[in-house]
């Protein structure tokens, strides 16, 4: 994918680097796609004899037991020059081989664990791949440098905190980085963070894939999907660059089979269009005569901006004769910022990028151009805040009137995300992630879909995959996954309209809420399968109904929830009271039992739907024991029941007092000197509450 390189680095003219994917090929890259051009160091040969006894003498080192190791680090400067040799390969972006030998550094030698050893060490596993190692090292320069972490740092732990499942500590540290640095916590439940309804999708591993990187897949003709894959098919071992020891990028097409769940018979696309350099991310014209592809920037010979940086263009070629034309270069490319990604609308009037250029929100943002009628283009034009944030969004797909496109945002199932927005009005509405299955806890993007039949492709590094990046079929499957139900009166079976009815998933998350319809009924759609909800119905003057329920196999489920009446205000003598069943205390306890908690549940659910319900709580005891000892035990027994009610939601203010009179307000004759059956001094243990003010 891409990464973000100090200016300091990019200025050395012997690491000149020729592909700038800024557009992210992989996935743990920040901003940019580098790679190193080998041929065009000062000095090939000794670049290439050099390279070679570097690798030779990483392999010796990791291959030492430890025994050989600690005598290997106990030489005077060893550990010295092995940091400077690991900062050597840092530099030159040769990620894997850093890492490799940070990892000896910092796990078999007592070197301190500085904040640049930590940050380089888990930089070179989070640019190669390796989130489990990358975690390591960011986690613990996490725990021992916190007050130094960047925000550009932190973004990256976090992001290996979800790539290996740790999604509550993930969001838990986010709101507390973002609190430390003065950053409003709303904008992490702003709609940008919003997931799409749940869908149901079979998703398929294709058999094109290599152990390398194969991603951008896009449709071509009636059957093909033409792909970017470092696959090397050549007889001989090509140039590899150093990011990760692969080949470069090509572009291959292969043969969907009569479902589209699979491609087969992969080959080179085009000898026109593929180079000795990366091609990746196509997009065709809709007469499929016009391709729009990905190059870095490239004539004769590899060009540089003025920052010495060799950035990506888009390059367009027409099908003439059955033949691919030399590419030439689109007008809004620079020499001095990166753009890629091509995607074309379905009428063919509008293509879509990805750009690094001047103004934009983020990191890489999503911009338009038109397509004009001469095949000239106008300026391209920025899609706005509800597609592009401040940090990467990239790989767009347009259809009919949805973009879908791929960006690493916060809050996020973990890494790159696919997101969809709306094309409604002359504009987009706001990125909304499509969720699970199709996201993962890794990189998902570069997803196109054939809308008219809900399916198509995608590439992810997830776990499981074949290699690096790889190319996913997907199709998508009606859900009907259903809990369908109606609420009715308890004693009288009438049923009951205009009650809220409100579901929650299996973490007592609210995720749809509807009203009854004048039958009673309720209907929640789009549920997943086999899992576990809670049905929580509500109206005024009935108590709360609530009732646990599973999905399971995309069919529905039926409920009945049934809902006592609120017939607990009654009046005795001229006071309002709440009548409950009876709260009974154990013998010379105070504390609030299960039975107790049940019934006191009921008593806040009436205070609740009368917000307005002033009450005071009486207490009282039976007459075992002595009278002041009798006061003081109902007195607390009055007041426990206070607080659990409080630790429920009831506002302090509406308990007017809450006092225990022990054995003053007996219900029988059982007092003092009287003997009765031990159920008859039960009675007398109780609590009372006395409306004061409705």
């Amino acid at each position: 994918m891409t990464i973000s390189v100090d200016g300091v680095v990019m200025r050395r003219l012997i690491l000149i680097i020729f592909f700038l994917l800024s557009l992210g090929l992989r996935s743990q890259e920040v901003s940019m796609l580098q790679f190193e051009d080998e041929e065009l160091s000062i000095n090939t040969g000794d670049v290439q004899k050099s390279t070679s006894s570097q690798d030779v003498f990483v392999k010796k080192l990791a291959g030492l037991n430890n025994r050989q190791l600690s005598k290997f680090f106990s030489k005077s400067g060893s550990i010295e020059k092995l940091i400077k040799k690991a900062d050597e390969y840092y530099d030159k972006m040769w990620y894997a081989e850093a890492a490799g030998v940070y990892d000896l550094v910092l796990e078999k030698s007592d070197a301190p664990h500085t904040f640049e050893l930590l940050s380089k060490a888990g930089d070179s596993h989070y640019y190669s791949g390796n989130l489990e190692k990358s975690y390591k090292w960011y986690h613990e320069l996490y725990e021992t440098f916190n007050e130094d972490i960047s925000e550009e740092k932190f973004f990256k732990y976090a992001h290996t905190l979800k790539g290996t499942g740790k999604y509550r500590r993930a969001a838990k540290l986010t709101k507390l980085f973002r609190q430390k640095n003065g950053k409003p916590l709303k904008e992490l439940s702003e709609s940008h963070f919003t997931f799409d309804e749940p869908a149901l999708v079979e998703i398929k591993n294709l058999a094109i894939n290599s152990p390398y990187s194969d991603f951008s897949p896009m449709f071509h003709n009636d059957s093909e999907v033409v792909f970017s894959s470092a696959h090397d098919s050549s007889f001989l071992t090509t140039r590899k660059y150093r990011w990760n020891n692969q080949p470069y990028l090509d572009l291959y097409v292969a043969r969907a089979d009569g479902d589209g769940e699979d491609l087969t018979s992969p080959k080179k696309f085009s000898k026109k269009i593929n180079t000795k350099y990366h091609e990746a991310s196509v997009a065709f014209s809709p007469d499929q005569k016009t391709i729009y592809f990905t190059r870095n920037n490239y004539g004769k010979k590899l060009k540089r901006g003025k920052n010495g940086i060799n950035h990506l263009k888009i390059y367009q070629s027409k099908l003439v004769d059955g033949e691919w034309t030399s590419a030439v270069e689109v007008s809004f490319n620079s020499e001095n910022f990166s753009t890629g990604h091509p995607s074309v609308s379905p009428d063919g009037k509008k293509l879509y990028f990805v750009s690094d250029r001047p103004g934009g929100f983020g990191l890489t943002d999503v911009y338009a151009v038109d397509i004009l009628e001469n095949g000239a283009f106008s300026e391209p034009k920025n899609l706005g805040r509800t597609i592009n944030t401040d940090k990467k969004e990239m790989f767009p797909y347009i259809t009919e009137n949805t973009l879908y496109f791929s960006s690493d945002r916060e809050m996020g199932v973990g890494g790159l995300d696919i997101y969809k927005a709306d094309y409604i009005n002359d504009s987009f509405s706001v990125g909304v992630n499509v969720g699970e299955p199709i996201n993962s806890s890794r990189d998902d993007f570069s997803y196109i879909i054939d809308e008219n039949n809900q399916k198509g492709y995608f590439a992810s590094n997830r776990k499981g995959g074949k290699g690096d990046d790889d190319i996913y079929s997907f199709k998508n499957i009606i859900n009907l996954n259903v809990i369908s139900g109606s609420a009715e009166d308890d004693a009288t079976g009438e049923k009951l309209a205009d009650a809220i009815v409100t579901l929650f998933n299996k973490d007592n998350v609210k995720i749809a809420e509807s009203k009854t319809l004048l039958d009673g009924t309720f209907v929640f759609e789009n549920l997943k399968p086999e899992s576990n909800y809670t049905v929580k119905t509500t109206k005024k003057g009935y108590f709360e109904g609530t009732t646990s329920i599973s999905t399971k196999n995309n069919i529905t489920v039926g409920i009945t929830q049934s809902l006592k009446q609120l017939n607990e205000i009654v009046e005795e003598e001229g006071v309002l009271k709440i009548e409950t069943e009876t709260i009974y205390f154990d013998f010379d306890r105070f504390n609030i039992k299960k039975q107790a908690s049940e019934e006191l549940d009921k008593l806040v659910e009436v205070m609740t739907q009368y917000p307005n319900m002033v009450i005071k709580i009486e207490s009282h005891t039976d007459a075992i024991g002595s009278k002041a000892y009798n006061k003081y035990l109902s007195d607390k027994r009055a007041k426990s029941t206070r607080d659990y009610i409080i630790s429920q939601g009831i506002d302090a203010s509406r308990i007017q007092s809450a006092i225990g009179y022990g054995e003053e307000q007996l219900l029988n004759g059982c007092s003092d000197g009287t003997r009765c059956a031990i159920t008859k001094h039960r009675q007398n243990r109780r609590s009372e509450f006395i409306i004061v003010e409705m």
